[in-house]
């Protein structure tokens, strides 16, 4: 069984081919293997399915066991993984929970690659107060526009707005962001993560996007700084919807969990 970490601008992830059908993880399996103290330590889970509408499926998982939704750098990093397995060259079409995606790996230089994907339409989003919007990119998101991010504690922040009935029962991620040398910065607290991560794909697309609708940025093109990283948000603004979303960033392939033989044991009897 192949199972490697990867991350997208510091957004980390495991990912395991899940071609052949042997591969069942149950919540707890992969509550195990995100740990950060007891097992890999990761941001999610992604199992490489086959696919007959596109390349290969993405099936996502958060650290708490969830999923159902559409996860960016993830869709970033499974290209990479999927180019590595040898399924796919350079570009492929690939089959996520809110739809098809596109991927593009741009260059690749050792264990770092940088790699574009499409995001679907975006068709849902609402003021939700004073510099504060609600757009679901594939998954909920919250943006607050805020002149300083630099909060000591975003997940007292955040959990109020993630937990609160308004959002119920699904929840949402929380974005504070602000303007900064032309393009954007942003914060992330993710559901299922419960904390803040590095990086979001989808929050860094909500966050874009939220500048446009607030009229701070009206660009087709928008840098956002996230984490130690600058990724690029493409999008066209019509009065009901984006379209011709993509996200653009950095992947690095962090290492085989087969280095980890008490933890791919485990992995291998899981597999039968």
């Amino acid at each position: 069984m192949i199972l490697r970490k990867y991350h997208g601008a510091g957004n980390d992830f495991l990912l395991a081919d899940g071609r052949d059908g042997s591969l069942c993880l149950t919540e707890d399996d992969v509550r195990r293997l995100c740990d950060r103290h007891c097992g890999f330590g990761s941001d999610g889970l992604m199992v490489l399915r086959p696919s007959d509408a596109a390349d290969f499926r993405m099936e996502f998982y958060n650290p708490d066991g969830s999923g159902g939704m559409m996860c960016g750098n993830g869709g970033r990093c499974i290209a990479v993984f999927a180019s590595d397995l040898g399924i796919i060259g350079d570009t492929c079409r690939f089959e996520a929970p809110d739809g098809i995606h596109e991927a593009a790996i741009l260059s690749r230089d050792g264990r770092d690659s940088v790699v574009r994907i499409s995001m679907r339409d975006v068709t849902q989003f609402h003021r939700e107060g004073p510099s504060q919007w609600f757009l679901d990119t594939g998954t909920r998101h919250y943006v607050r526009f805020c002149d300083d991010i630099d909060v000591p504690d975003l997940p007292g922040i955040a959990r109020p707005v993630r937990y609160s009935e308004r959002y119920a029962p699904v929840g949402v991620n929380v974005n504070l962001a602000c303007r900064c040398d032309g393009g954007l910065r942003v914060r992330t607290y993710e559901k299922g993560v419960e904390a803040e991560t590095l990086a979001c794909g989808t929050g860094i697309v909500a966050t874009a996007l939220a500048a446009r609708l607030e009229g701070l940025l009206d660009a087709d093109c928008i840098q956002v700084r996230s984490g130690f990283s600058t990724l690029t948000v493409e999008s066209s603004a019509r009065p009901d919807r984006f379209t011709s979303i993509r996200l653009t960033g950095p992947v690095s392939y962090v290492g085989d969990v087969s280095c980890f033989p008490a933890h791919f044991v485990y992995l291998q009897k899981k597999q039968g």
